[in-house]
């Protein structure tokens, strides 16, 4: 089915249903044509309690209109938008620390988190977190190789709140997620007109301003507008801007009779740098983690002005140059609609959109860990005396090295610590098509039939050029090193010193069709059941390029460019077929109004993506399914759910079975590693609120897990890599009424993050950490808002990533991934 049918189906929906609404306005009273607006009532304070019972969730139900938070038989997480500020996330992945159950690694900066959900086996990026924007996914993949979820969408002041649904229902509906899936809703216009301005500074020079303005445009139609433009130089300084860019989003809403359409588009062009490892040195197996002599581990970074611009040997002839500046960027536009109607009994919804965007790699990645310059120097003589070509070009075996900075050409002591790093440039140009339509009725009392179709097309387009190691001081802002040796060997030239590796081009296709139908069983004021059943199929195509060795320069004796990997000029054409189906079943018994318990059980799967195709390279591997396997996972939860004055809890346990995926980690040498496991998990998860006094509530959120691999003899037993047996929130947080309806609210966080291991064979240990965070709000009257907001105000050194380039323990010197240190934010709000 093309996406173009799709799309007209939700148009003619639409268009109908305007028109109709067009036909019953011409032929109204004419005292009911002219009368005049009523005024707007100003919106009632309610205090948190109010706020909570009410709040309903759209995100995994069957019906558009959603369901109370309280009624809903699954697990899901929301969060409004003073919590989100309150949260001060450093991106859209950091958003998933208030969600219990998952864990994101948020430290690379905007874009490129890895994250985890509770039990599902996944060494990098974001397998198995979908991120939609007004219920549609605005990526069909979760995840592609330099891409995950989070980093196609950009937080600011449009966003009304944030829901988290982990399991549950999710296999059904949507793209049919097993994971969680963070469904961002947008502000739209209201009958009351509102508009905001927001100033931010804070820590790394940065410099915010955020707009929103929304309100009724005439009979009928609601608009709305808003966006930002930051830049800042970043916690971890590197001497150039690491966030610079701006987004806009804008809303068009109809309201209809039992109905609405709303049309919204978003333009996002922003640059942010990534941030890899560090250097630091490790003790006692790695539990022990103190700074590297002369680094700053919470603000340092290798990367520095002196080769924020590199070049890329490509090929003969071929030379490309890159901007770290650009990092790992955003610029795409999203245009989507939502459509919910009743037409004689029948519920009809339609969402749709359509994503387009350049989503580029451009960045730092460390390799081997640090070593003296005399070291280097040792392994530079004896790589080159042992390469019988280089050694015959020189005529002669080195004895010796020279060591000079690339800016000035002082030499470098062989007492220097220097690392070795990849300057890595991925070019990604993505587009993708998604719709969703559903058809609900109640066909008997009570009991409510969902009839649903989704379909989506969605492309990538690849261009690769890994490698590129530059040689360079292990200090902040670091600078480059030439090697020479007394043969008349270049080692390293303007710092590099290593070839790409890995260059591959290639493009790809791929659809998925679903249909599903789900049942909704009301039995009687306290019980209420639900199942349904999905069936999928997905299609993937792509060419990838064949790739070769040669020397760019011809010349043996400048060994950095030997062995450049490229294309060829000739092309594989892969593709795979696969089906697969889903299911859900859950029921909800309320024990009061406000109180109920739920149990569910689901089972659900994920499909190969373009990726298996470009690693399995023939067809025949890509048919073969012990290798490349589709995954299936199993889910069970039992919870309960109260609200109350004195306290709220949402807690559930949960147990997770998974069979089949594959894994795939890139070595600092190129060297591809592959992998096939499965992994079983039991846990439990909490969000508790006690309101022990007036103005007072102390919140608790996390969970406690134990998930093994299972089904790979090399890791069975093992825990499943990254994530921690426990983590949880403490926030607690203090309201003081002033005179004149003006308010000050007191708050703050502590982080407790367990010990975890950063891979499979659970060799690299990451020791656990703990973070304060801190924050006053004043609000004066309902206009002006003044916020100061502080994160890791103790400095923790926790690491989030050992180093993925290499394999088994090290101790010493080593890179890993440490938390950003201490941030400063203040922010300056006034609504009109």
């Amino acid at each position: 089915m093309s996406p173009n049918k799709f799309l007209l189906s939700s148009v003619t929906l639409a268009v109908l249903t305007l028109i109709s609404q067009a036909q019953a306005a011409d032929t109204a009273a004419p005292d009911q044509a002219a009368a005049p607006d009523a005024p707007a009532a100003a919106p009632a304070k309610k205090d948190a309690v109010a706020n909570e019972l009410q709040t309903v969730v759209v995100t995994g139900t069957a019906a558009s209109r959603g369901v109370r938070k309280l009624d809903s038989s699954f697990s899901i997480t929301t969060v409004n938008e003073e919590q989100l500020k309150a949260a001060s996330p450093s991106s859209t992945a950091d958003v998933l620390k208030l969600s219990p159950g998952v864990y994101a690694e948020a430290t690379g900066g905007q874009s490129g988190a890895n994250i985890e959900v509770r039990g599902f086996p996944s060494g990098s990026d974001s397998p198995f977190v979908s991120v939609q924007m007004n219920g549609n996914p605005l990526y069909p993949v979760p995840t592609l190789s330099f891409f995950e979820g989070s980093s196609a969408f950009r937080l600011d002041d449009t966003v009304e709140r944030v829901e988290v649904l982990r399991g549950g229902p999710s296999t059904i509906f949507s793209d049919g997620q097993p994971g969680a899936t963070m469904n961002f809703l947008l502000k739209k216009g209201t009958e009351t007109p509102e508009g905001s301005v927001r100033f931010t500074t804070g820590t790394g020079e940065l410099r915010r301003v955020d707009l929103f303005y929304g309100g009724k445009i005439s009979d009928g139609w609601y608009g709305s507008v808003g966006g930002f433009y930051r830049t800042t130089h970043g916690v971890r300084d590197s001497g150039f801007p690491a966030d610079d860019g701006h987004q806009i989003t804008g809303t068009l809403t109809r309201k209809l009779d039992q109905g609405e359409l709303t049309l919204y588009a978003r333009s996002t062009n922003d640059k942010n740098a990534f941030y890899t490892g560090v250097p630091l040195i490790s003790a006692n197996e790695g539990r022990s983690i103190s700074a590297f002599p002369g680094f700053d581990p919470l603000k340092g970074t290798l990367m520095s002005n002196e080769m924020r611009r590199f070049t890329v040997e490509a090929a003969p002839g071929k030379t490309l140059t890159y901007d770290l500046g650009d990092g790992r960027g955003l610029k795409a536009t999203v245009f989507g609609a939502e459509f919910d109607q009743k037409f004689a009994g029948w519920n009809v919804s339609n969402k749709f959109n359509r994503f387009d965007g350049d989503m580029n790699t451009i960045a730092m990645f460390t390799g081997n860990n640090p070593l003296t310059m005399g070291a280097y120097k040792a392994q530079a003589i004896a790589s080159a005396n042992g390469n019988a070509a280089v050694l015959a070009a020189a005529g002669r075996a080195a004895t010796s090295a020279t060591a000079t900075f690339s800016s000035g050409g002082a030499p470098v002591a062989d007492s220097t610590q220097v690392v070795q790093a990849g300057l890595w440039a991925v070019e990604k140009q993505m587009k993708s098509f998604t719709d969703e339509l559903r058809i609900s009725r109640e066909w008997l009392p009570n009991n409510t039939v969902t009839v649903g179709a989704y379909f989506a097309n969605y492309t990538a387009a690849d261009t690769w050029y890994l490698g590129s190691s530059h040689l360079m001081t292990a200090t902040p802002n670091a600078s480059l090193i030439n090697v020479k040796l007394n043969n008349g060997v270049v080692v390293s030239n303007n710092g590099k010193e290593g070839p790409v590796f890995f260059a591959p081009n290639a493009s790809y296709d791929g659809s998925n069709t679903a249909v599903y139908v789900s049942n909704e069983w009301k039995v009687n004021d306290r019980i209420k059941v639900d199942a349904g059943i999905r069936r999928e199929r997905q299609s993937i195509s792509g060419t990838v390029s064949k790739l070769v060795t040669g020397d760019t320069d011809n010349n043996p004796l400048t060994v950095y460019n030997n062995d450049t990997s490229m294309p060829n000029g000739a092309y594989t054409a892969l593709s795979r077929k696969d089906s697969a189906t889903s299911f859900t079943v859950g029921g909800n018994y309320k024990l009061t109004k406000d109180s109920s318990v739920f149990a569910r059980a689901n089972s659900g799967h994920t499909f190969i993506a373009f990726d298996t195709l470009r690693n399995a390279g023939t067809q025949a591997n890509v048919d073969d399914r012990n290798q490349n396997p589709t995954p299936t996972v199993k889910q069970f939860e039992v919870g309960f759910k109260t609200v109350g004055q004195l306290y709220s809890a949402y807690i559930n346990a949960f147990h997770t079975q998974f069979e089949g995926i594959a894994f795939q980690q890139i070595l600092s040498n190129g060297t591809i590693l592959n992998s096939v496991s499965g992994s079983k998990g039991t846990g439990v998860e909490f969000e508790v609120s006690v309101r022990p006094v007036k103005n007072l509530t102390l919140s608790l959120t996390g969970d406690y897990q134990k998930s093994t691999y299972k089904d790979n003899p090399d890791t069975a037993g093992k825990l499943v890599q990254r994530q921690p047996k426990l983590q949880f929130r403490f926030s607690p947080t203090y309201r003081i009424p002033l005179e004149n309806d003006n308010e000050l609210k007191l708050y703050g966080t502590y982080t407790s993050i367990g010990s975890r291991w950063a891979d499979q064979a659970n060799t690299q240990y990451l020791p656990s950490y703990h973070t304060l965070d801190l924050g006053v709000l004043l609000q004066l009257g309902e206009k002006v808002e003044v916020r100061l907001a502080g994160t890791n105000l103790n400095n923790a050194l926790g690491l989030t990533e050992g180093n993925s380039r290499l394999t088994g323990a090290s101790s010493g010197p080593i890179n890993a991934r440490p938390l950003f240190g201490r941030a400063i934010e203040a922010s300056l709000l006034y609504r009109f």
